[in-house]
């Protein structure tokens, strides 16, 4: 089969989340970006709206990638406890963009939020667009993260980028391939070549082995005409074993 070209994007922030289901007001981070996560972020580069949802959706659709963690903070997750107290005349903003109110004799009692986050951590990360030759292709998409229509955040708003997200354009029959050849940062200690934590979609990269640790049905996709849970997909979550690297 010929290589595919693969669009390599690194996420770098002294922040990063990558929400998994939240109950109640907990927030959960998983270790590797959502398909909606990656989808919300292009969009946003492109300068789309949530209400073009017909746009997201197809979006989300074509998207194919696979993840590695670069590095890791021993110390693990920070969690952010909010607490707000609210009175009953006032108001706050929602993702569906209106203000929502608090209604009854609960409006005396704090407004509380709970958030994870990986701290000091770098992802890399490779897509490719199925099919290839609709709109928005890779080059549209390398080209809005470069210049992107709004600011950018990996995942909530406090996650600001190090550094561009853009990397570079990989060729590679597979997502697994693909993150092999994706380079390794360069100046940092903590990112020289090792076996790093991955994950890549069924059927984009090997299904046993030493270095697969088990394959998952990921609900990660969203409906966006709904803002709603949306499905799962299958994925293998093992390691990407760099040149060097210990057995």
């Amino acid at each position: 089969m010929p290589d595919h070209r693969w669009l390599a994007l690194v996420l770098e922030a002294p922040l990063l989340a990558f929400g998994g289901v939240r109950i109640d007001h907990v927030g959960v981070t998983r270790d590797f970006p959502a398909a909606s996560m990656l989808t919300g972020l292009l969009a946003n580069a492109l300068g789309w709206r949530r209400t073009d949802w017909q746009q997201h959706q197809a979006l989300q659709d074509r998207l194919v990638f696979a993840a590695r963690r670069e590095r890791e903070n021993p110390a693990g997750l920070l969690t952010d406890t909010q607490n707000a107290r609210l009175e009953k005349t006032e108001r706050g903003w929602t993702t569906f963009g209106a203000p929502e109110g608090r209604d009854g004799a609960s409006y005396g009692a704090p407004h509380r939020r709970q958030r994870d986050f990986h701290m000091d951590a770098r992802v890399g990360i490779v897509l490719r667009l199925q099919p290839a030759d609709e709109t928005p292709d890779l080059d549209a998409l390398a080209d809005a993260l470069q210049r992107p229509a709004r600011p950018l955040f990996i995942g909530r708003k406090p996650c600001l980028p190090t550094a561009g997200l853009f990397s570079c354009f990989v060729a590679a029959e597979t997502a697994f391939e693909a993150l092999c050849r994706l380079p390794v940062g360069e100046g940092d200690a903590r990112a020289l070549p090792h076996a790093m934590r991955a994950l890549w979609p069924l059927g984009e990269g090997p299904v046993d082995g030493a270095d697969v640790e088990r394959i998952v049905e990921l609900p990660d996709l969203r409906n966006w005409r709904t803002g709603l849970h949306g499905g799962a997909r299958k994925v293998v979550e093992g390691r990407i074993r760099m040149e060097g690297a210990a057995a």
